[in-house]
């Protein structure tokens, strides 16, 4: 796994008002909003927003338990990288939370949790570049 995080979502009660105080509040841009979420290009990597139930409902977690609070990414250029990068995981000690699978956005994901239950997502976006140094942009 390359020493990266590609996007950092906090899940919200309210996506709607979480989206006004980042843009009106704090006057940040998004580069996409609505269907329960909302991007923004940040330095190398996308911050996001995205609406706590559907957030619980993709890890497949139905409670909020202290490291589901919120989930780092790591974007990766392939489906097979998805599928390595999980069971490499796996095997240095991580929970499986939810296998690689097909998203309805077109990409591939599945996430772990560490051994302290912080949730990582790994996925590959087809529409999102990655950079050679890794970094990735939000190309929606």
């Amino acid at each position: 796994m390359e020493q990266r995080v590609s996007v950092i979502t906090l899940p919200v009660a309210d996506v709607v008002r979480a989206r006004a105080f980042y843009c009106e509040g704090l006057g940040w841009s998004p580069a996409h909003a609505g269907d329960g979420v909302v991007f923004f290009q940040c330095n190398g990597f996308v911050f996001a927003l995205w609406q706590r139930e559907d957030f619980l409902a993709d890890i497949g977690a139905h409670a909020l338990a202290p490291g589901y609070r919120m989930a780092l990414a790591h974007n990766l250029r392939s489906r097979a990288e998805v599928d390595r990068l999980l069971a490499t995981a796996e095997a240095a000690g991580a929970r499986i939370l939810r296998a690689a699978h097909e998203q309805p956005w077109g990409g591939y994901s599945g996430y772990f949790a560490d051994p302290d239950d912080h949730v990582w997502e790994v996925a590959h976006n087809p529409v999102w570049p990655i950079s050679p140094e890794g970094n990735v942009s939000y190309a929606g």
